[in-house]
């Protein structure tokens, strides 16, 4: 087993505190409502991110969190914080096919350093740390049998998908992309595929918020891989100005491969329009 340190043993507790919550509302009825702009959310949600910022209390850092967010509270960041998805896949979680997460970052300078993922139906576990990269099989809510894991940059063509969300483009960049495999799944499990060398890129031509991709980016940085605006430019965080949204961007195997899928998506959006 790694030896994590005290920070990444800190967020990975709160995440699994987070995820039997969850799991227990998952078991149960599951009461919908609607945020303002339209997208769906549970009381899961709201108790999975209570648990974790209770948890990770005691460390003095601040937390952005999806939910707090959609109240209005909004904490100063300063140059170091957590990013909070206490439910990543909510609609995943609605239709009950398993495939929504817990997502845990810390961003510092604008760069998420740290990163833990879990999908609690699914059973598995993803820390992402200066240490490297590593994936738990979850056994009776705690995690075991961590083995570190690594992109492959010499796989055969394989692009993950949302599962919930397209656009025309994904058609164009395939056809360019060529012999290519396009596997759809849910949440932030996309990156995880691509940090565990089962998927080349993950290429994202629609709109996300920065507590849906930070956990996911430590990780898949931390096992070799890179996410890229689709311009080209590094991805920041903490972006105020724009309420956390992201622009397009392009995540894969290397540094060189989320480049060349920047390219593309570059290519293919404008072939959609």
């Amino acid at each position: 087993m790694p030896q994590f340190d005290e920070l990444a043993q800190c967020m990975l507790d709160a995440a699994l505190a987070a995820s039997q919550i969850i799991l227990d509302h998952y078991q149960g009825h599951i009461a919908v409502e609607r945020k303002d702009d339209g997208s769906p959310v549970t009381a899961a949600d709201a108790a999975g991110e209570a648990i974790i910022i209770k948890k990770l209390k005691d460390l003095n850092i601040p937390v952005l969190g999806e939910e707090s967010v959609a109240e209005g509270k909004i904490p100063l960041l300063g140059y170091r914080f957590f990013v909070v998805d206490p439910l990543d896949g909510t609609k995943e979680f609605i239709k009950r096919n398993g495939e929504f997460t817990v997502n845990i970052a810390l961003v510092e300078h604008g760069i998420p350093t740290y990163g833990v993922i879990i999908a609690p139906a699914l059973g598995t576990a993803y820390v992402g740390c200066p240490g490297g990269t590593y994936k738990a099989v979850m056994e009776d809510g705690e995690p075991n049998d961590w083995q570190q894991i690594h992109t492959n940059p010499d796989l055969d063509c394989k692009i993950v998908a949302s599962r919930s969300h397209a656009h025309g483009a994904i058609k164009y960049f395939l056809d360019e992309a060529g012999p290519c495999e396009d596997v759809s799944v849910g949440s932030s499990l996309k990156f995880c595929l691509v940090a565990e060398g089962s998927a080349l890129h993950y290429p994202r031509f629609t709109p996300t918020c920065e507590w849906d991709i930070a956990a996911g980016h430590a990780i898949l940085s931390h096992a070799g891989g890179a996410l890229i605006e689709a311009s080209g430019k590094p991805m920041r965080y903490g972006k105020v100005e724009t309420d956390f949204l992201n622009p397009y961007f392009a995540a894969a195997a290397t540094e060189a491969q989320a480049k060349e899928c920047a390219l593309i998506m570059q290519r293919a959006l404008e072939k959609a329009q």
